[in-house]
């Protein structure tokens, strides 16, 4: 299918901004709001309508996930669904309220679940700083069905986790094949929301992190001595 042209006044700003992205920015090309501005001049909210384009799985990054950007710039990173064809423009879900963002924060402890990092808190290795925001994952269910559901993650995990679905089903069915000492475990961790790790298993997560000829260094440390 042909795609119209992003200056075909007849459809939405949102169709309008998604090939504005597609045919004039290029995907990993860098755009600022000022940009927007000029390219839907007396249009009201044009920036707003192209933030939307993330709800269709469009990866369009700030300097929240891409700390070389500007403060007014993005990245058009990736295409998502194209918006402008018949169908493709319903929106997947309502939009979070403040009520509701404050209550899923809440029930996920103010903290990124998928990293552990709390807001403010500095990245390892880096002077960037977590920012927790609201994501939303497609959770498939055991029948088969798939419902998107929202969780807190920081701005780096948010980026790292778009499109990725996860199987509740298939958990299920690992989650009953645990040992009963695994399964008490496993409980005590989720009562607390809290794991301690072994100082070895702090130094393997590490260890995984470092280039090859790092970790051929550590693993020549750790041989015991020739006798």
């Amino acid at each position: 299918m042909d795609m119209p042209s992003w200056t075909d006044t007849k459809l939405g700003t949102m169709k309008r901004a998604g090939l504005w992205l597609v045919t004039v920015v290029g995907e990993g090309n860098v755009f600022t709001k000022e940009d927007v501005k000029a390219a839907f001049p007396g249009v009201s909210q044009a920036d707003r309508r192209v933030r939307d384009l993330r709800d269709h799985g469009w990866q369009i990054n700030t300097n929240r996930e891409d700390a070389s950007l500007g403060q007014n710039e993005q990245r058009f990173v990736k295409q998502g669904q194209p918006v402008w064809e018949p169908g493709k423009a319903t929106r997947p879900g309502t939009s979070i309220t403040q009520t509701r963002r404050r209550e899923v924060l809440a029930h996920d402890g103010h903290f990124c679940r998928s990293c552990g990092i709390a807001p403010g808190e500095i990245y390892a290795g880096t002077y960037e700083s977590a920012q927790i925001d609201i994501a939303r994952r497609v959770v498939r269910q055991p029948n088969g069905t798939e419902k998107t559901e929202l969780v807190a993650e920081c701005n780096r995990c948010r980026v790292g986790g778009r499109g990725a679905v996860t199987d509740l089903g298939e958990m299920l069915k690992r989650a009953e094949s645990l040992s009963g000492l695994d399964r008490r475990m496993l409980s005590g961790w989720m009562e607390r929301d809290q794991r301690e790790f072994s100082v070895a298993e702090v130094f393997w997560a590490d260890y995984r992190t470092l280039p090859e000829e790092s970790r051929a260094k550590i693993r020549d440390a750790l041989k015991p001595p020739a006798e």
